[in-house]
């Protein structure tokens, strides 16, 4: 039978090589443009090894091999192995076929689109020598001033964090396109100088999606998500198209302010205007849903997923987690397995806060234990923090000391704060005092670990070193971080600070406060603290906000900068029970889940 190749031309054959051909149908056409001669025709022996490098990474290697049976490629060839290598997992290898075009017995020379693939090499390489090195060459061949490898450069220091390089680089460009424009914006956002991104922004004639998404990205990874919102309804409103990489940022935004009602929205818009569900997207839909409280909702997309990955998994894990279904993490981890998708560091991050908030002590212990015994995953700080955390939530301090004493590095903030936390809830003031000073020894300008030490002393009784930490923190300068809550109503988001009474409605919330707190008495409630902390902490006045505004049958969602206070938490549980109302508390370490006097914690945070 005769190969279907023998009536295909040697062009149509190099089109035909996509990302799905397989290396038997690759040597199937190698083997058939050898036999006919075509591979004796240099430039078209270019395409072919160029449409092997670039259309399929896993095939790189093949492309190599065919190259290397060739004595002079061209400076196609050569440029294409570059380009290859510069989106691959092997960046820096881009540089041997650079050595290969200065050594080449044809005497030719590197041009602009070497060293624009070149540059972006580096740009994946990200080694400190490696991007001036090559900027250095690309001034000794006097391509300085050409647009697209400036751009180029501007990405490259924008990831090796060299902001001044950035505008150097910028003010090289004659006249700016929109490409080169929408490269400095990215580049003043990854380093986090917004203001001077926003001016070029704003400046800027055209907007583009690239534009846009490097804004809205950029505000999103630094916290400042009610931005990163408005940007997205602009977007909208000029017309310019939303992909998945903008609603990605758009989620995670979204995840940051527990904004519920925005996330399902954007969800909507995802479904509505057909954006492709790719596993990234699909992910960052989970991490959201559960970040807002909705596990539910989360755990629906997740088995709605064609595809997932391990971050996928590890995601749904991390959400079961923070929302306190341990055991049901714990169930989906063995899923995982059985899936055949092997964890990684960070799933053993979520496994093991998974056994942390609930309590799983022995199970916490096996699944580090075989962390490396089983998967050859080398625990980091992280994870021994976790299990400091573990021990120490459940008040067997001696063995949390014993974990950070016998760590392979140095113990980190988050070990010593883990146990600080803990000393507090277990009333141990000399441990409380070692775990309060290595962690100010780590970070001199950490103000929860005066303000917790102090709260030991005071539980204690011990008034003058509690009054002490106080007067050490004025004389520092040190000042404790302003409690945050923040929620979600009829799409608007609403912030609420501490002892703040600045908000339009603030007559009507502190009417409802006193209401509440008369509630209270009636009900046999006594509270932790003076009666006009009712008034200062800020998931309080969240949740009177909440029963003012929000519908009965729906959720008070509130999103809180701290760690909730136990008198705060005692007081939700009492009005969830009082006002028959469902309130959900996503502090710094979990989710409070509130219902009918009753929190999903069980008291264990």
């Amino acid at each position: 039978m005769r190969s279907p190749l023998r009536y295909v031309s040697k062009h149509q054959m190099v089109y035909t090589i996509g990302s799905s051909t397989s290396l038997k149908e690759l040597k199937q056409i190698h083997t058939h443009l050898l036999v006919n001669g075509h591979l004796n025709d240099s430039n078209f022996s270019g395409q072919f090894v160029a449409a092997i490098a670039l259309n399929n990474h896993k095939n790189i290697n093949y492309s190599e091999k065919v190259l290397d049976q060739w004595e002079t490629p061209t400076m196609f060839c050569l440029n294409s192995m570059i380009r290859a290598h510069s989106k691959s997992s092997t960046p820096e290898r881009s540089f041997l076929y650079y050595n290969k075009i200065l050594r080449s017995s044809d005497h030719i020379s590197p041009d602009n689109y070497t060293f624009n693939f070149l540059v972006r090499a580096c740009t994946q390489h990200l080694t400190r020598w490696s991007g001036p090195t090559v900027h250095g060459l690309v001034i000794k061949h006097g391509f300085e001033c050409d647009p697209h490898v400036l751009c180029g450069l501007i990405r490259m220091y924008a990831e090796l964090g060299g902001l001044d390089s950035c505008f150097r680089m910028f003010g090289l460009v004659r006249n700016p396109d929109l490409v080169c424009q929408t490269a400095m914006i990215s580049a003043c956002a990854k380093c986090g100088d917004f203001g001077s991104a926003r001016e070029l922004f704003d400046a800027m004639s055209q907007r583009d999606t690239w534009a846009f998404n490097a804004m809205i990205s950029g505000y999103a990874q630094c916290g400042q998500s009610k931005e990163a919102l408005r940007l997205f309804r602009m977007m909208q409103l000029e017309e310019v198209k939303i992909d998945d990489v903008c609603m990605v940022s758009v989620l995670s935004a979204c995840s940051h302010l527990g904004a519920s009602d925005h996330g399902r929205w954007a969800h909507a818009y995802i479904e509505r205007h057909k954006i492709p569900m790719t596993v990234t997207l699909g992910t960052a839909l989970i991490d959201m849903y559960a970040k807002c409280g909705n596990i539910s909702k989360a755990m629906e997309v997740f088995w709605g997923m064609k595809e997932k990955n391990v971050y996928t998994w590890t995601c749904a894990m991390n959400g079961l987690a923070m929302n306190g279904a341990g055991h049901k993490c714990l169930e989906l981890f063995s899923l995982m397995k059985e899936n055949g998708i092997s964890p990684n560091g960070v799933s053993f991050v979520s496994i093991l806060r998974a056994c942390s908030v609930v309590g799983l002590i022995e199970e916490g212990h096996e699944q580090f234990v075989s962390m490396k015994r089983v998967y050859g995953i080398e625990p980091l700080a992280e994870h021994y923090g976790c299990m400091v955390d573990l021990y120490a939530r459940s008040g067997r301090l001696d063995d949390a000391v014993n974990i950070i004493n016998n760590m392979p590095v140095t113990p980190h903030a988050g070990a010593w704060g883990a146990l600080l936390n803990a000393c507090k809830l277990h009333r141990d003031k000399e441990l409380g005092e070692l775990a309060a000073r290595k962690l100010i020894q780590l970070e001199g300008s950490n103000h929860c670990a005066f303000v917790i030490l102090s709260n030991i002393y005071s539980d204690s009784r011990d008034w003058a070193r509690a009054d002490n930490v106080r007067q050490t923190m004025n004389a520092k300068g040190i000042k404790k971080k302003p409690g945050c809550s923040v929620m979600e109503v009829d799409g608007e988001v609403h912030e609420f600070f501490v002892g703040d009474t600045s908000h339009p409605r603030y007559g009507d919330i502190k009417v409802k406060l006193e209401e509440i707190y008369s509630n209270l008495r009636l009900s046999g409630y006594v509270a932790n603290t003076k009666p006009d902390s009712l008034y200062r902490h800020s998931e309080k006045v969240a949740i009177a906000f909440g029963l003012i505004t929000v519908k009965q049958v729906v959720p008070i969602r509130i999103v809180k900068n701290l760690r909730i206070c136990w008198d705060c938490h005692d007081l939700v549980k009492a009005v969830s029970k009082i006002y028959n109302k469902e309130i959900i508390v996503r502090d710094r370490n979990r989710f409070h889940h509130f219902e009918d006097g009753h929190c999903s914690c069980s008291g264990y945070w």
